[in-house]
């Protein structure tokens, strides 16, 4: 995964002199060349330059070392220590896709085992759960679809008896009592007839009881036949039957369909507790599967192997207690194993004191020289500055410093740079135009006054300056000298000095007028 870089340490406060005075030095032996020498003293010859007009950049001197814009950290991604078989050597450059890491799998193969066996129980399982479901849905469609049918059956049935016996039965016991009114009717007039002819004497009295018993026969066949409709009327005990044989179909039913679904729900239920085991076998192969691809590491990118125990530092510098990773070595979880910088693109990780940190922005030009490329100049630009800022440690606790990191615009690969190697950086601030200037070096302070030594007669005299704007290596001076006047380098020796000058003690009023430079004619001599 892509990390930012942890910040460099800040150099001490001898490194920052040393290369202060490397600066210097080189930027004296310059002016040097182009000034002319006019006195030789007894024990050596002194350095003089000439004050010029034009410009100069005023630049920020930064150190530090080189890093990638991006870098991959490689990690021990398993959930459990694990053995390394195989690594990568560090140093070396490896491609995209190239296997740099492997660890011990074989307990993992084993899990992986393990965990398709009890994949393929807990899918056997859920088969046979999802067959048992199938046939007690089916079971139960059969035999509701059969309690259905003993409804229809028995509802067919009295729709039956009600349409067709009943109503037969209805019209035979009308019948037979429309028969029996009739007969009855016909008997009632015979015996009417009989008695009248009986009173006459013209039948004899037995064929007159005879008619008579007829007659009472017939009231008792229409009796029998009235009564025989009442009661069926009142007492139709088959529809009751009927209407109880179809309540106990439909009794029935809902009987079996509650019974089949609690049977339905349990295998519906033991379904999907088959299917939690499924997927949860699944999970874990899947978990093991994927622990086990993590064995083979590779790298994600072009780049540069480097441990992250070389990174590390201990009291006396790099490398501090950490070993080396090798084969055999024991890796905890999410332990990170080394880093892969992307050396595609470089940049230059410097440090800038505080004070003139608030002077850097982003996009301004810089130049970079790394030390293992001592005679090659880079083109740099300014990316960003950090937001916290860093010590010095117990070498300078008081200095506080800004990482400012600069792209490499002419890096290549085939420079051969390397992330962590020392450089040395000049940031561009600004510009001055049109100036009289002279090396740093050459101007004094005693206080709040500013002063050169200039050439008198034999020896050297102060004389005083007004200062504008300055860099590492030249300062403006507004007031006090002209083009073409020659200034010394360093201090004379104390045989050489002609004049000095009379610099007032802190909160004197006469401190204006030192401050200010009164030119040449301020200095006098003691």
């Amino acid at each position: 995964m892509n990390r930012t870089r942890p910040a460099t340490r800040g150099l001490s406060t001898l490194a920052v002199v040393l290369i202060v005075v490397v600066v210097g030095a080189v930027g004296a032996g310059a002016w040097w060349l182009i000034s002319q020498s006019i006195e030789s003293a007894s024990e050596g010859r002194a350095e003089l330059v000439a004050a010029r007009r034009g410009g100069f950049d005023i630049v920020v001197p930064a150190s530090g070392e080189l890093a990638a814009i991006r870098e991959m950290e490689i990690r021990n991604e398993l959930e459990e220590r694990a053995a390394i078989t195989e690594i990568v050597a560090e140093g070396a450059h490896v491609k995209k896709g190239e296997v740099i890491l492997r660890f011990n799998a074989d307990d993992l193969a084993t899990r992986i085992k393990d965990a398709e066996d009890e994949l393929n129980n807990a899918e056997n399982t859920l088969e046979n759960a999802q067959a048992d479901l199938e046939i007690k849905n089916k079971t139960r469609e059969s035999e509701l679809a059969a309690a259905d049918l003993k409804i229809t059956l028995t509802d067919l049935a009295l729709k039956s008896w009600e349409e067709g016996e009943v109503v037969e039965t209805r019209q035979n016991l009308n019948l037979e009592l429309k028969t029996a009114q009739m007969e009855h009717a016909r008997l009632k007039d015979r015996f009417e007839a009989s008695r009248r002819l009986y009173e006459q004497e013209f039948i004899s009295l037995d064929e007159f009881k005879q008619d008579e018993i007829a007659l009472i026969r017939s009231e008792t066949n229409l009796k029998q036949a009235e009564l025989a409709i009442d009661i069926y009327e009142k007492y139709e005990q088959q529809r009751e039957q009927m209407e109880s044989d179809k309540r106990q179909a439909v009794e029935e039913r809902d009987r079996i369909q509650q019974r089949l679904d609690a049977e339905v729900r349990s295998a519906e239920s033991d379904v999907r507790s088959a299917e939690r085991q499924v997927e949860s076998r699944r999970e874990r192969l899947d978990k093991w599967q994927r622990q086990h691809k993590l064995c083979v590491v590779v790298a994600p990118s072009d780049g540069l192997v480097v441990y992250t125990s070389s990174m590390s530092t201990g009291m006396h510098g790099r490398g501090g207690d950490e070993q080396p990773p090798m084969v055999g070595t024991d890796v905890p979880p999410k332990k990170t194993i080394m880093i892969i910088p992307d050396i595609s693109e470089m940049i230059a990780e410097v440090k800038v004191n505080e004070a003139l940190s608030g002077q850097i922005v982003v996009g301004q030009k810089a130049t970079i020289v790394s030390d293992a490329l001592p005679d090659k100049t880079l083109r740099g630009e300014v990316i960003s500055i950090g937001v916290l800022a860093t010590t010095s440690g117990f070498r300078d606790p008081n200095r506080r410093d800004y990482t400012i990191k600069i792209r490499l615009l002419d890096y290549s690969r085939d420079m051969g740079l390397k992330p962590s190697m020392r450089c040395r950086s000049d940031i561009s601030i600004g510009r001055v135009s049109d100036a009289l200037y002279v090396p740093i070096q050459a101007v004094h302070r005693r206080g709040e006054a500013a002063f050169v030594w200039t050439p008198d007669g034999g020896g050297f005299s102060q004389r005083a300056v007004d200062i504008g704007r300055a860099s590492e290596l030249y300062v403006e001076i507004t007031r006090g000298m002209d083009e073409g006047e020659m200034v010394l380098l360093e201090e004379p020796a104390p045989d050489r000095i002609v004049r000095t000058l009379t610099f007032p003690a802190p909160g004197d009023p006469a401190a204006a007028g030192a401050k200010a430079g009164a030119g040449p004619d301020a200095a006098r001599g003691v």
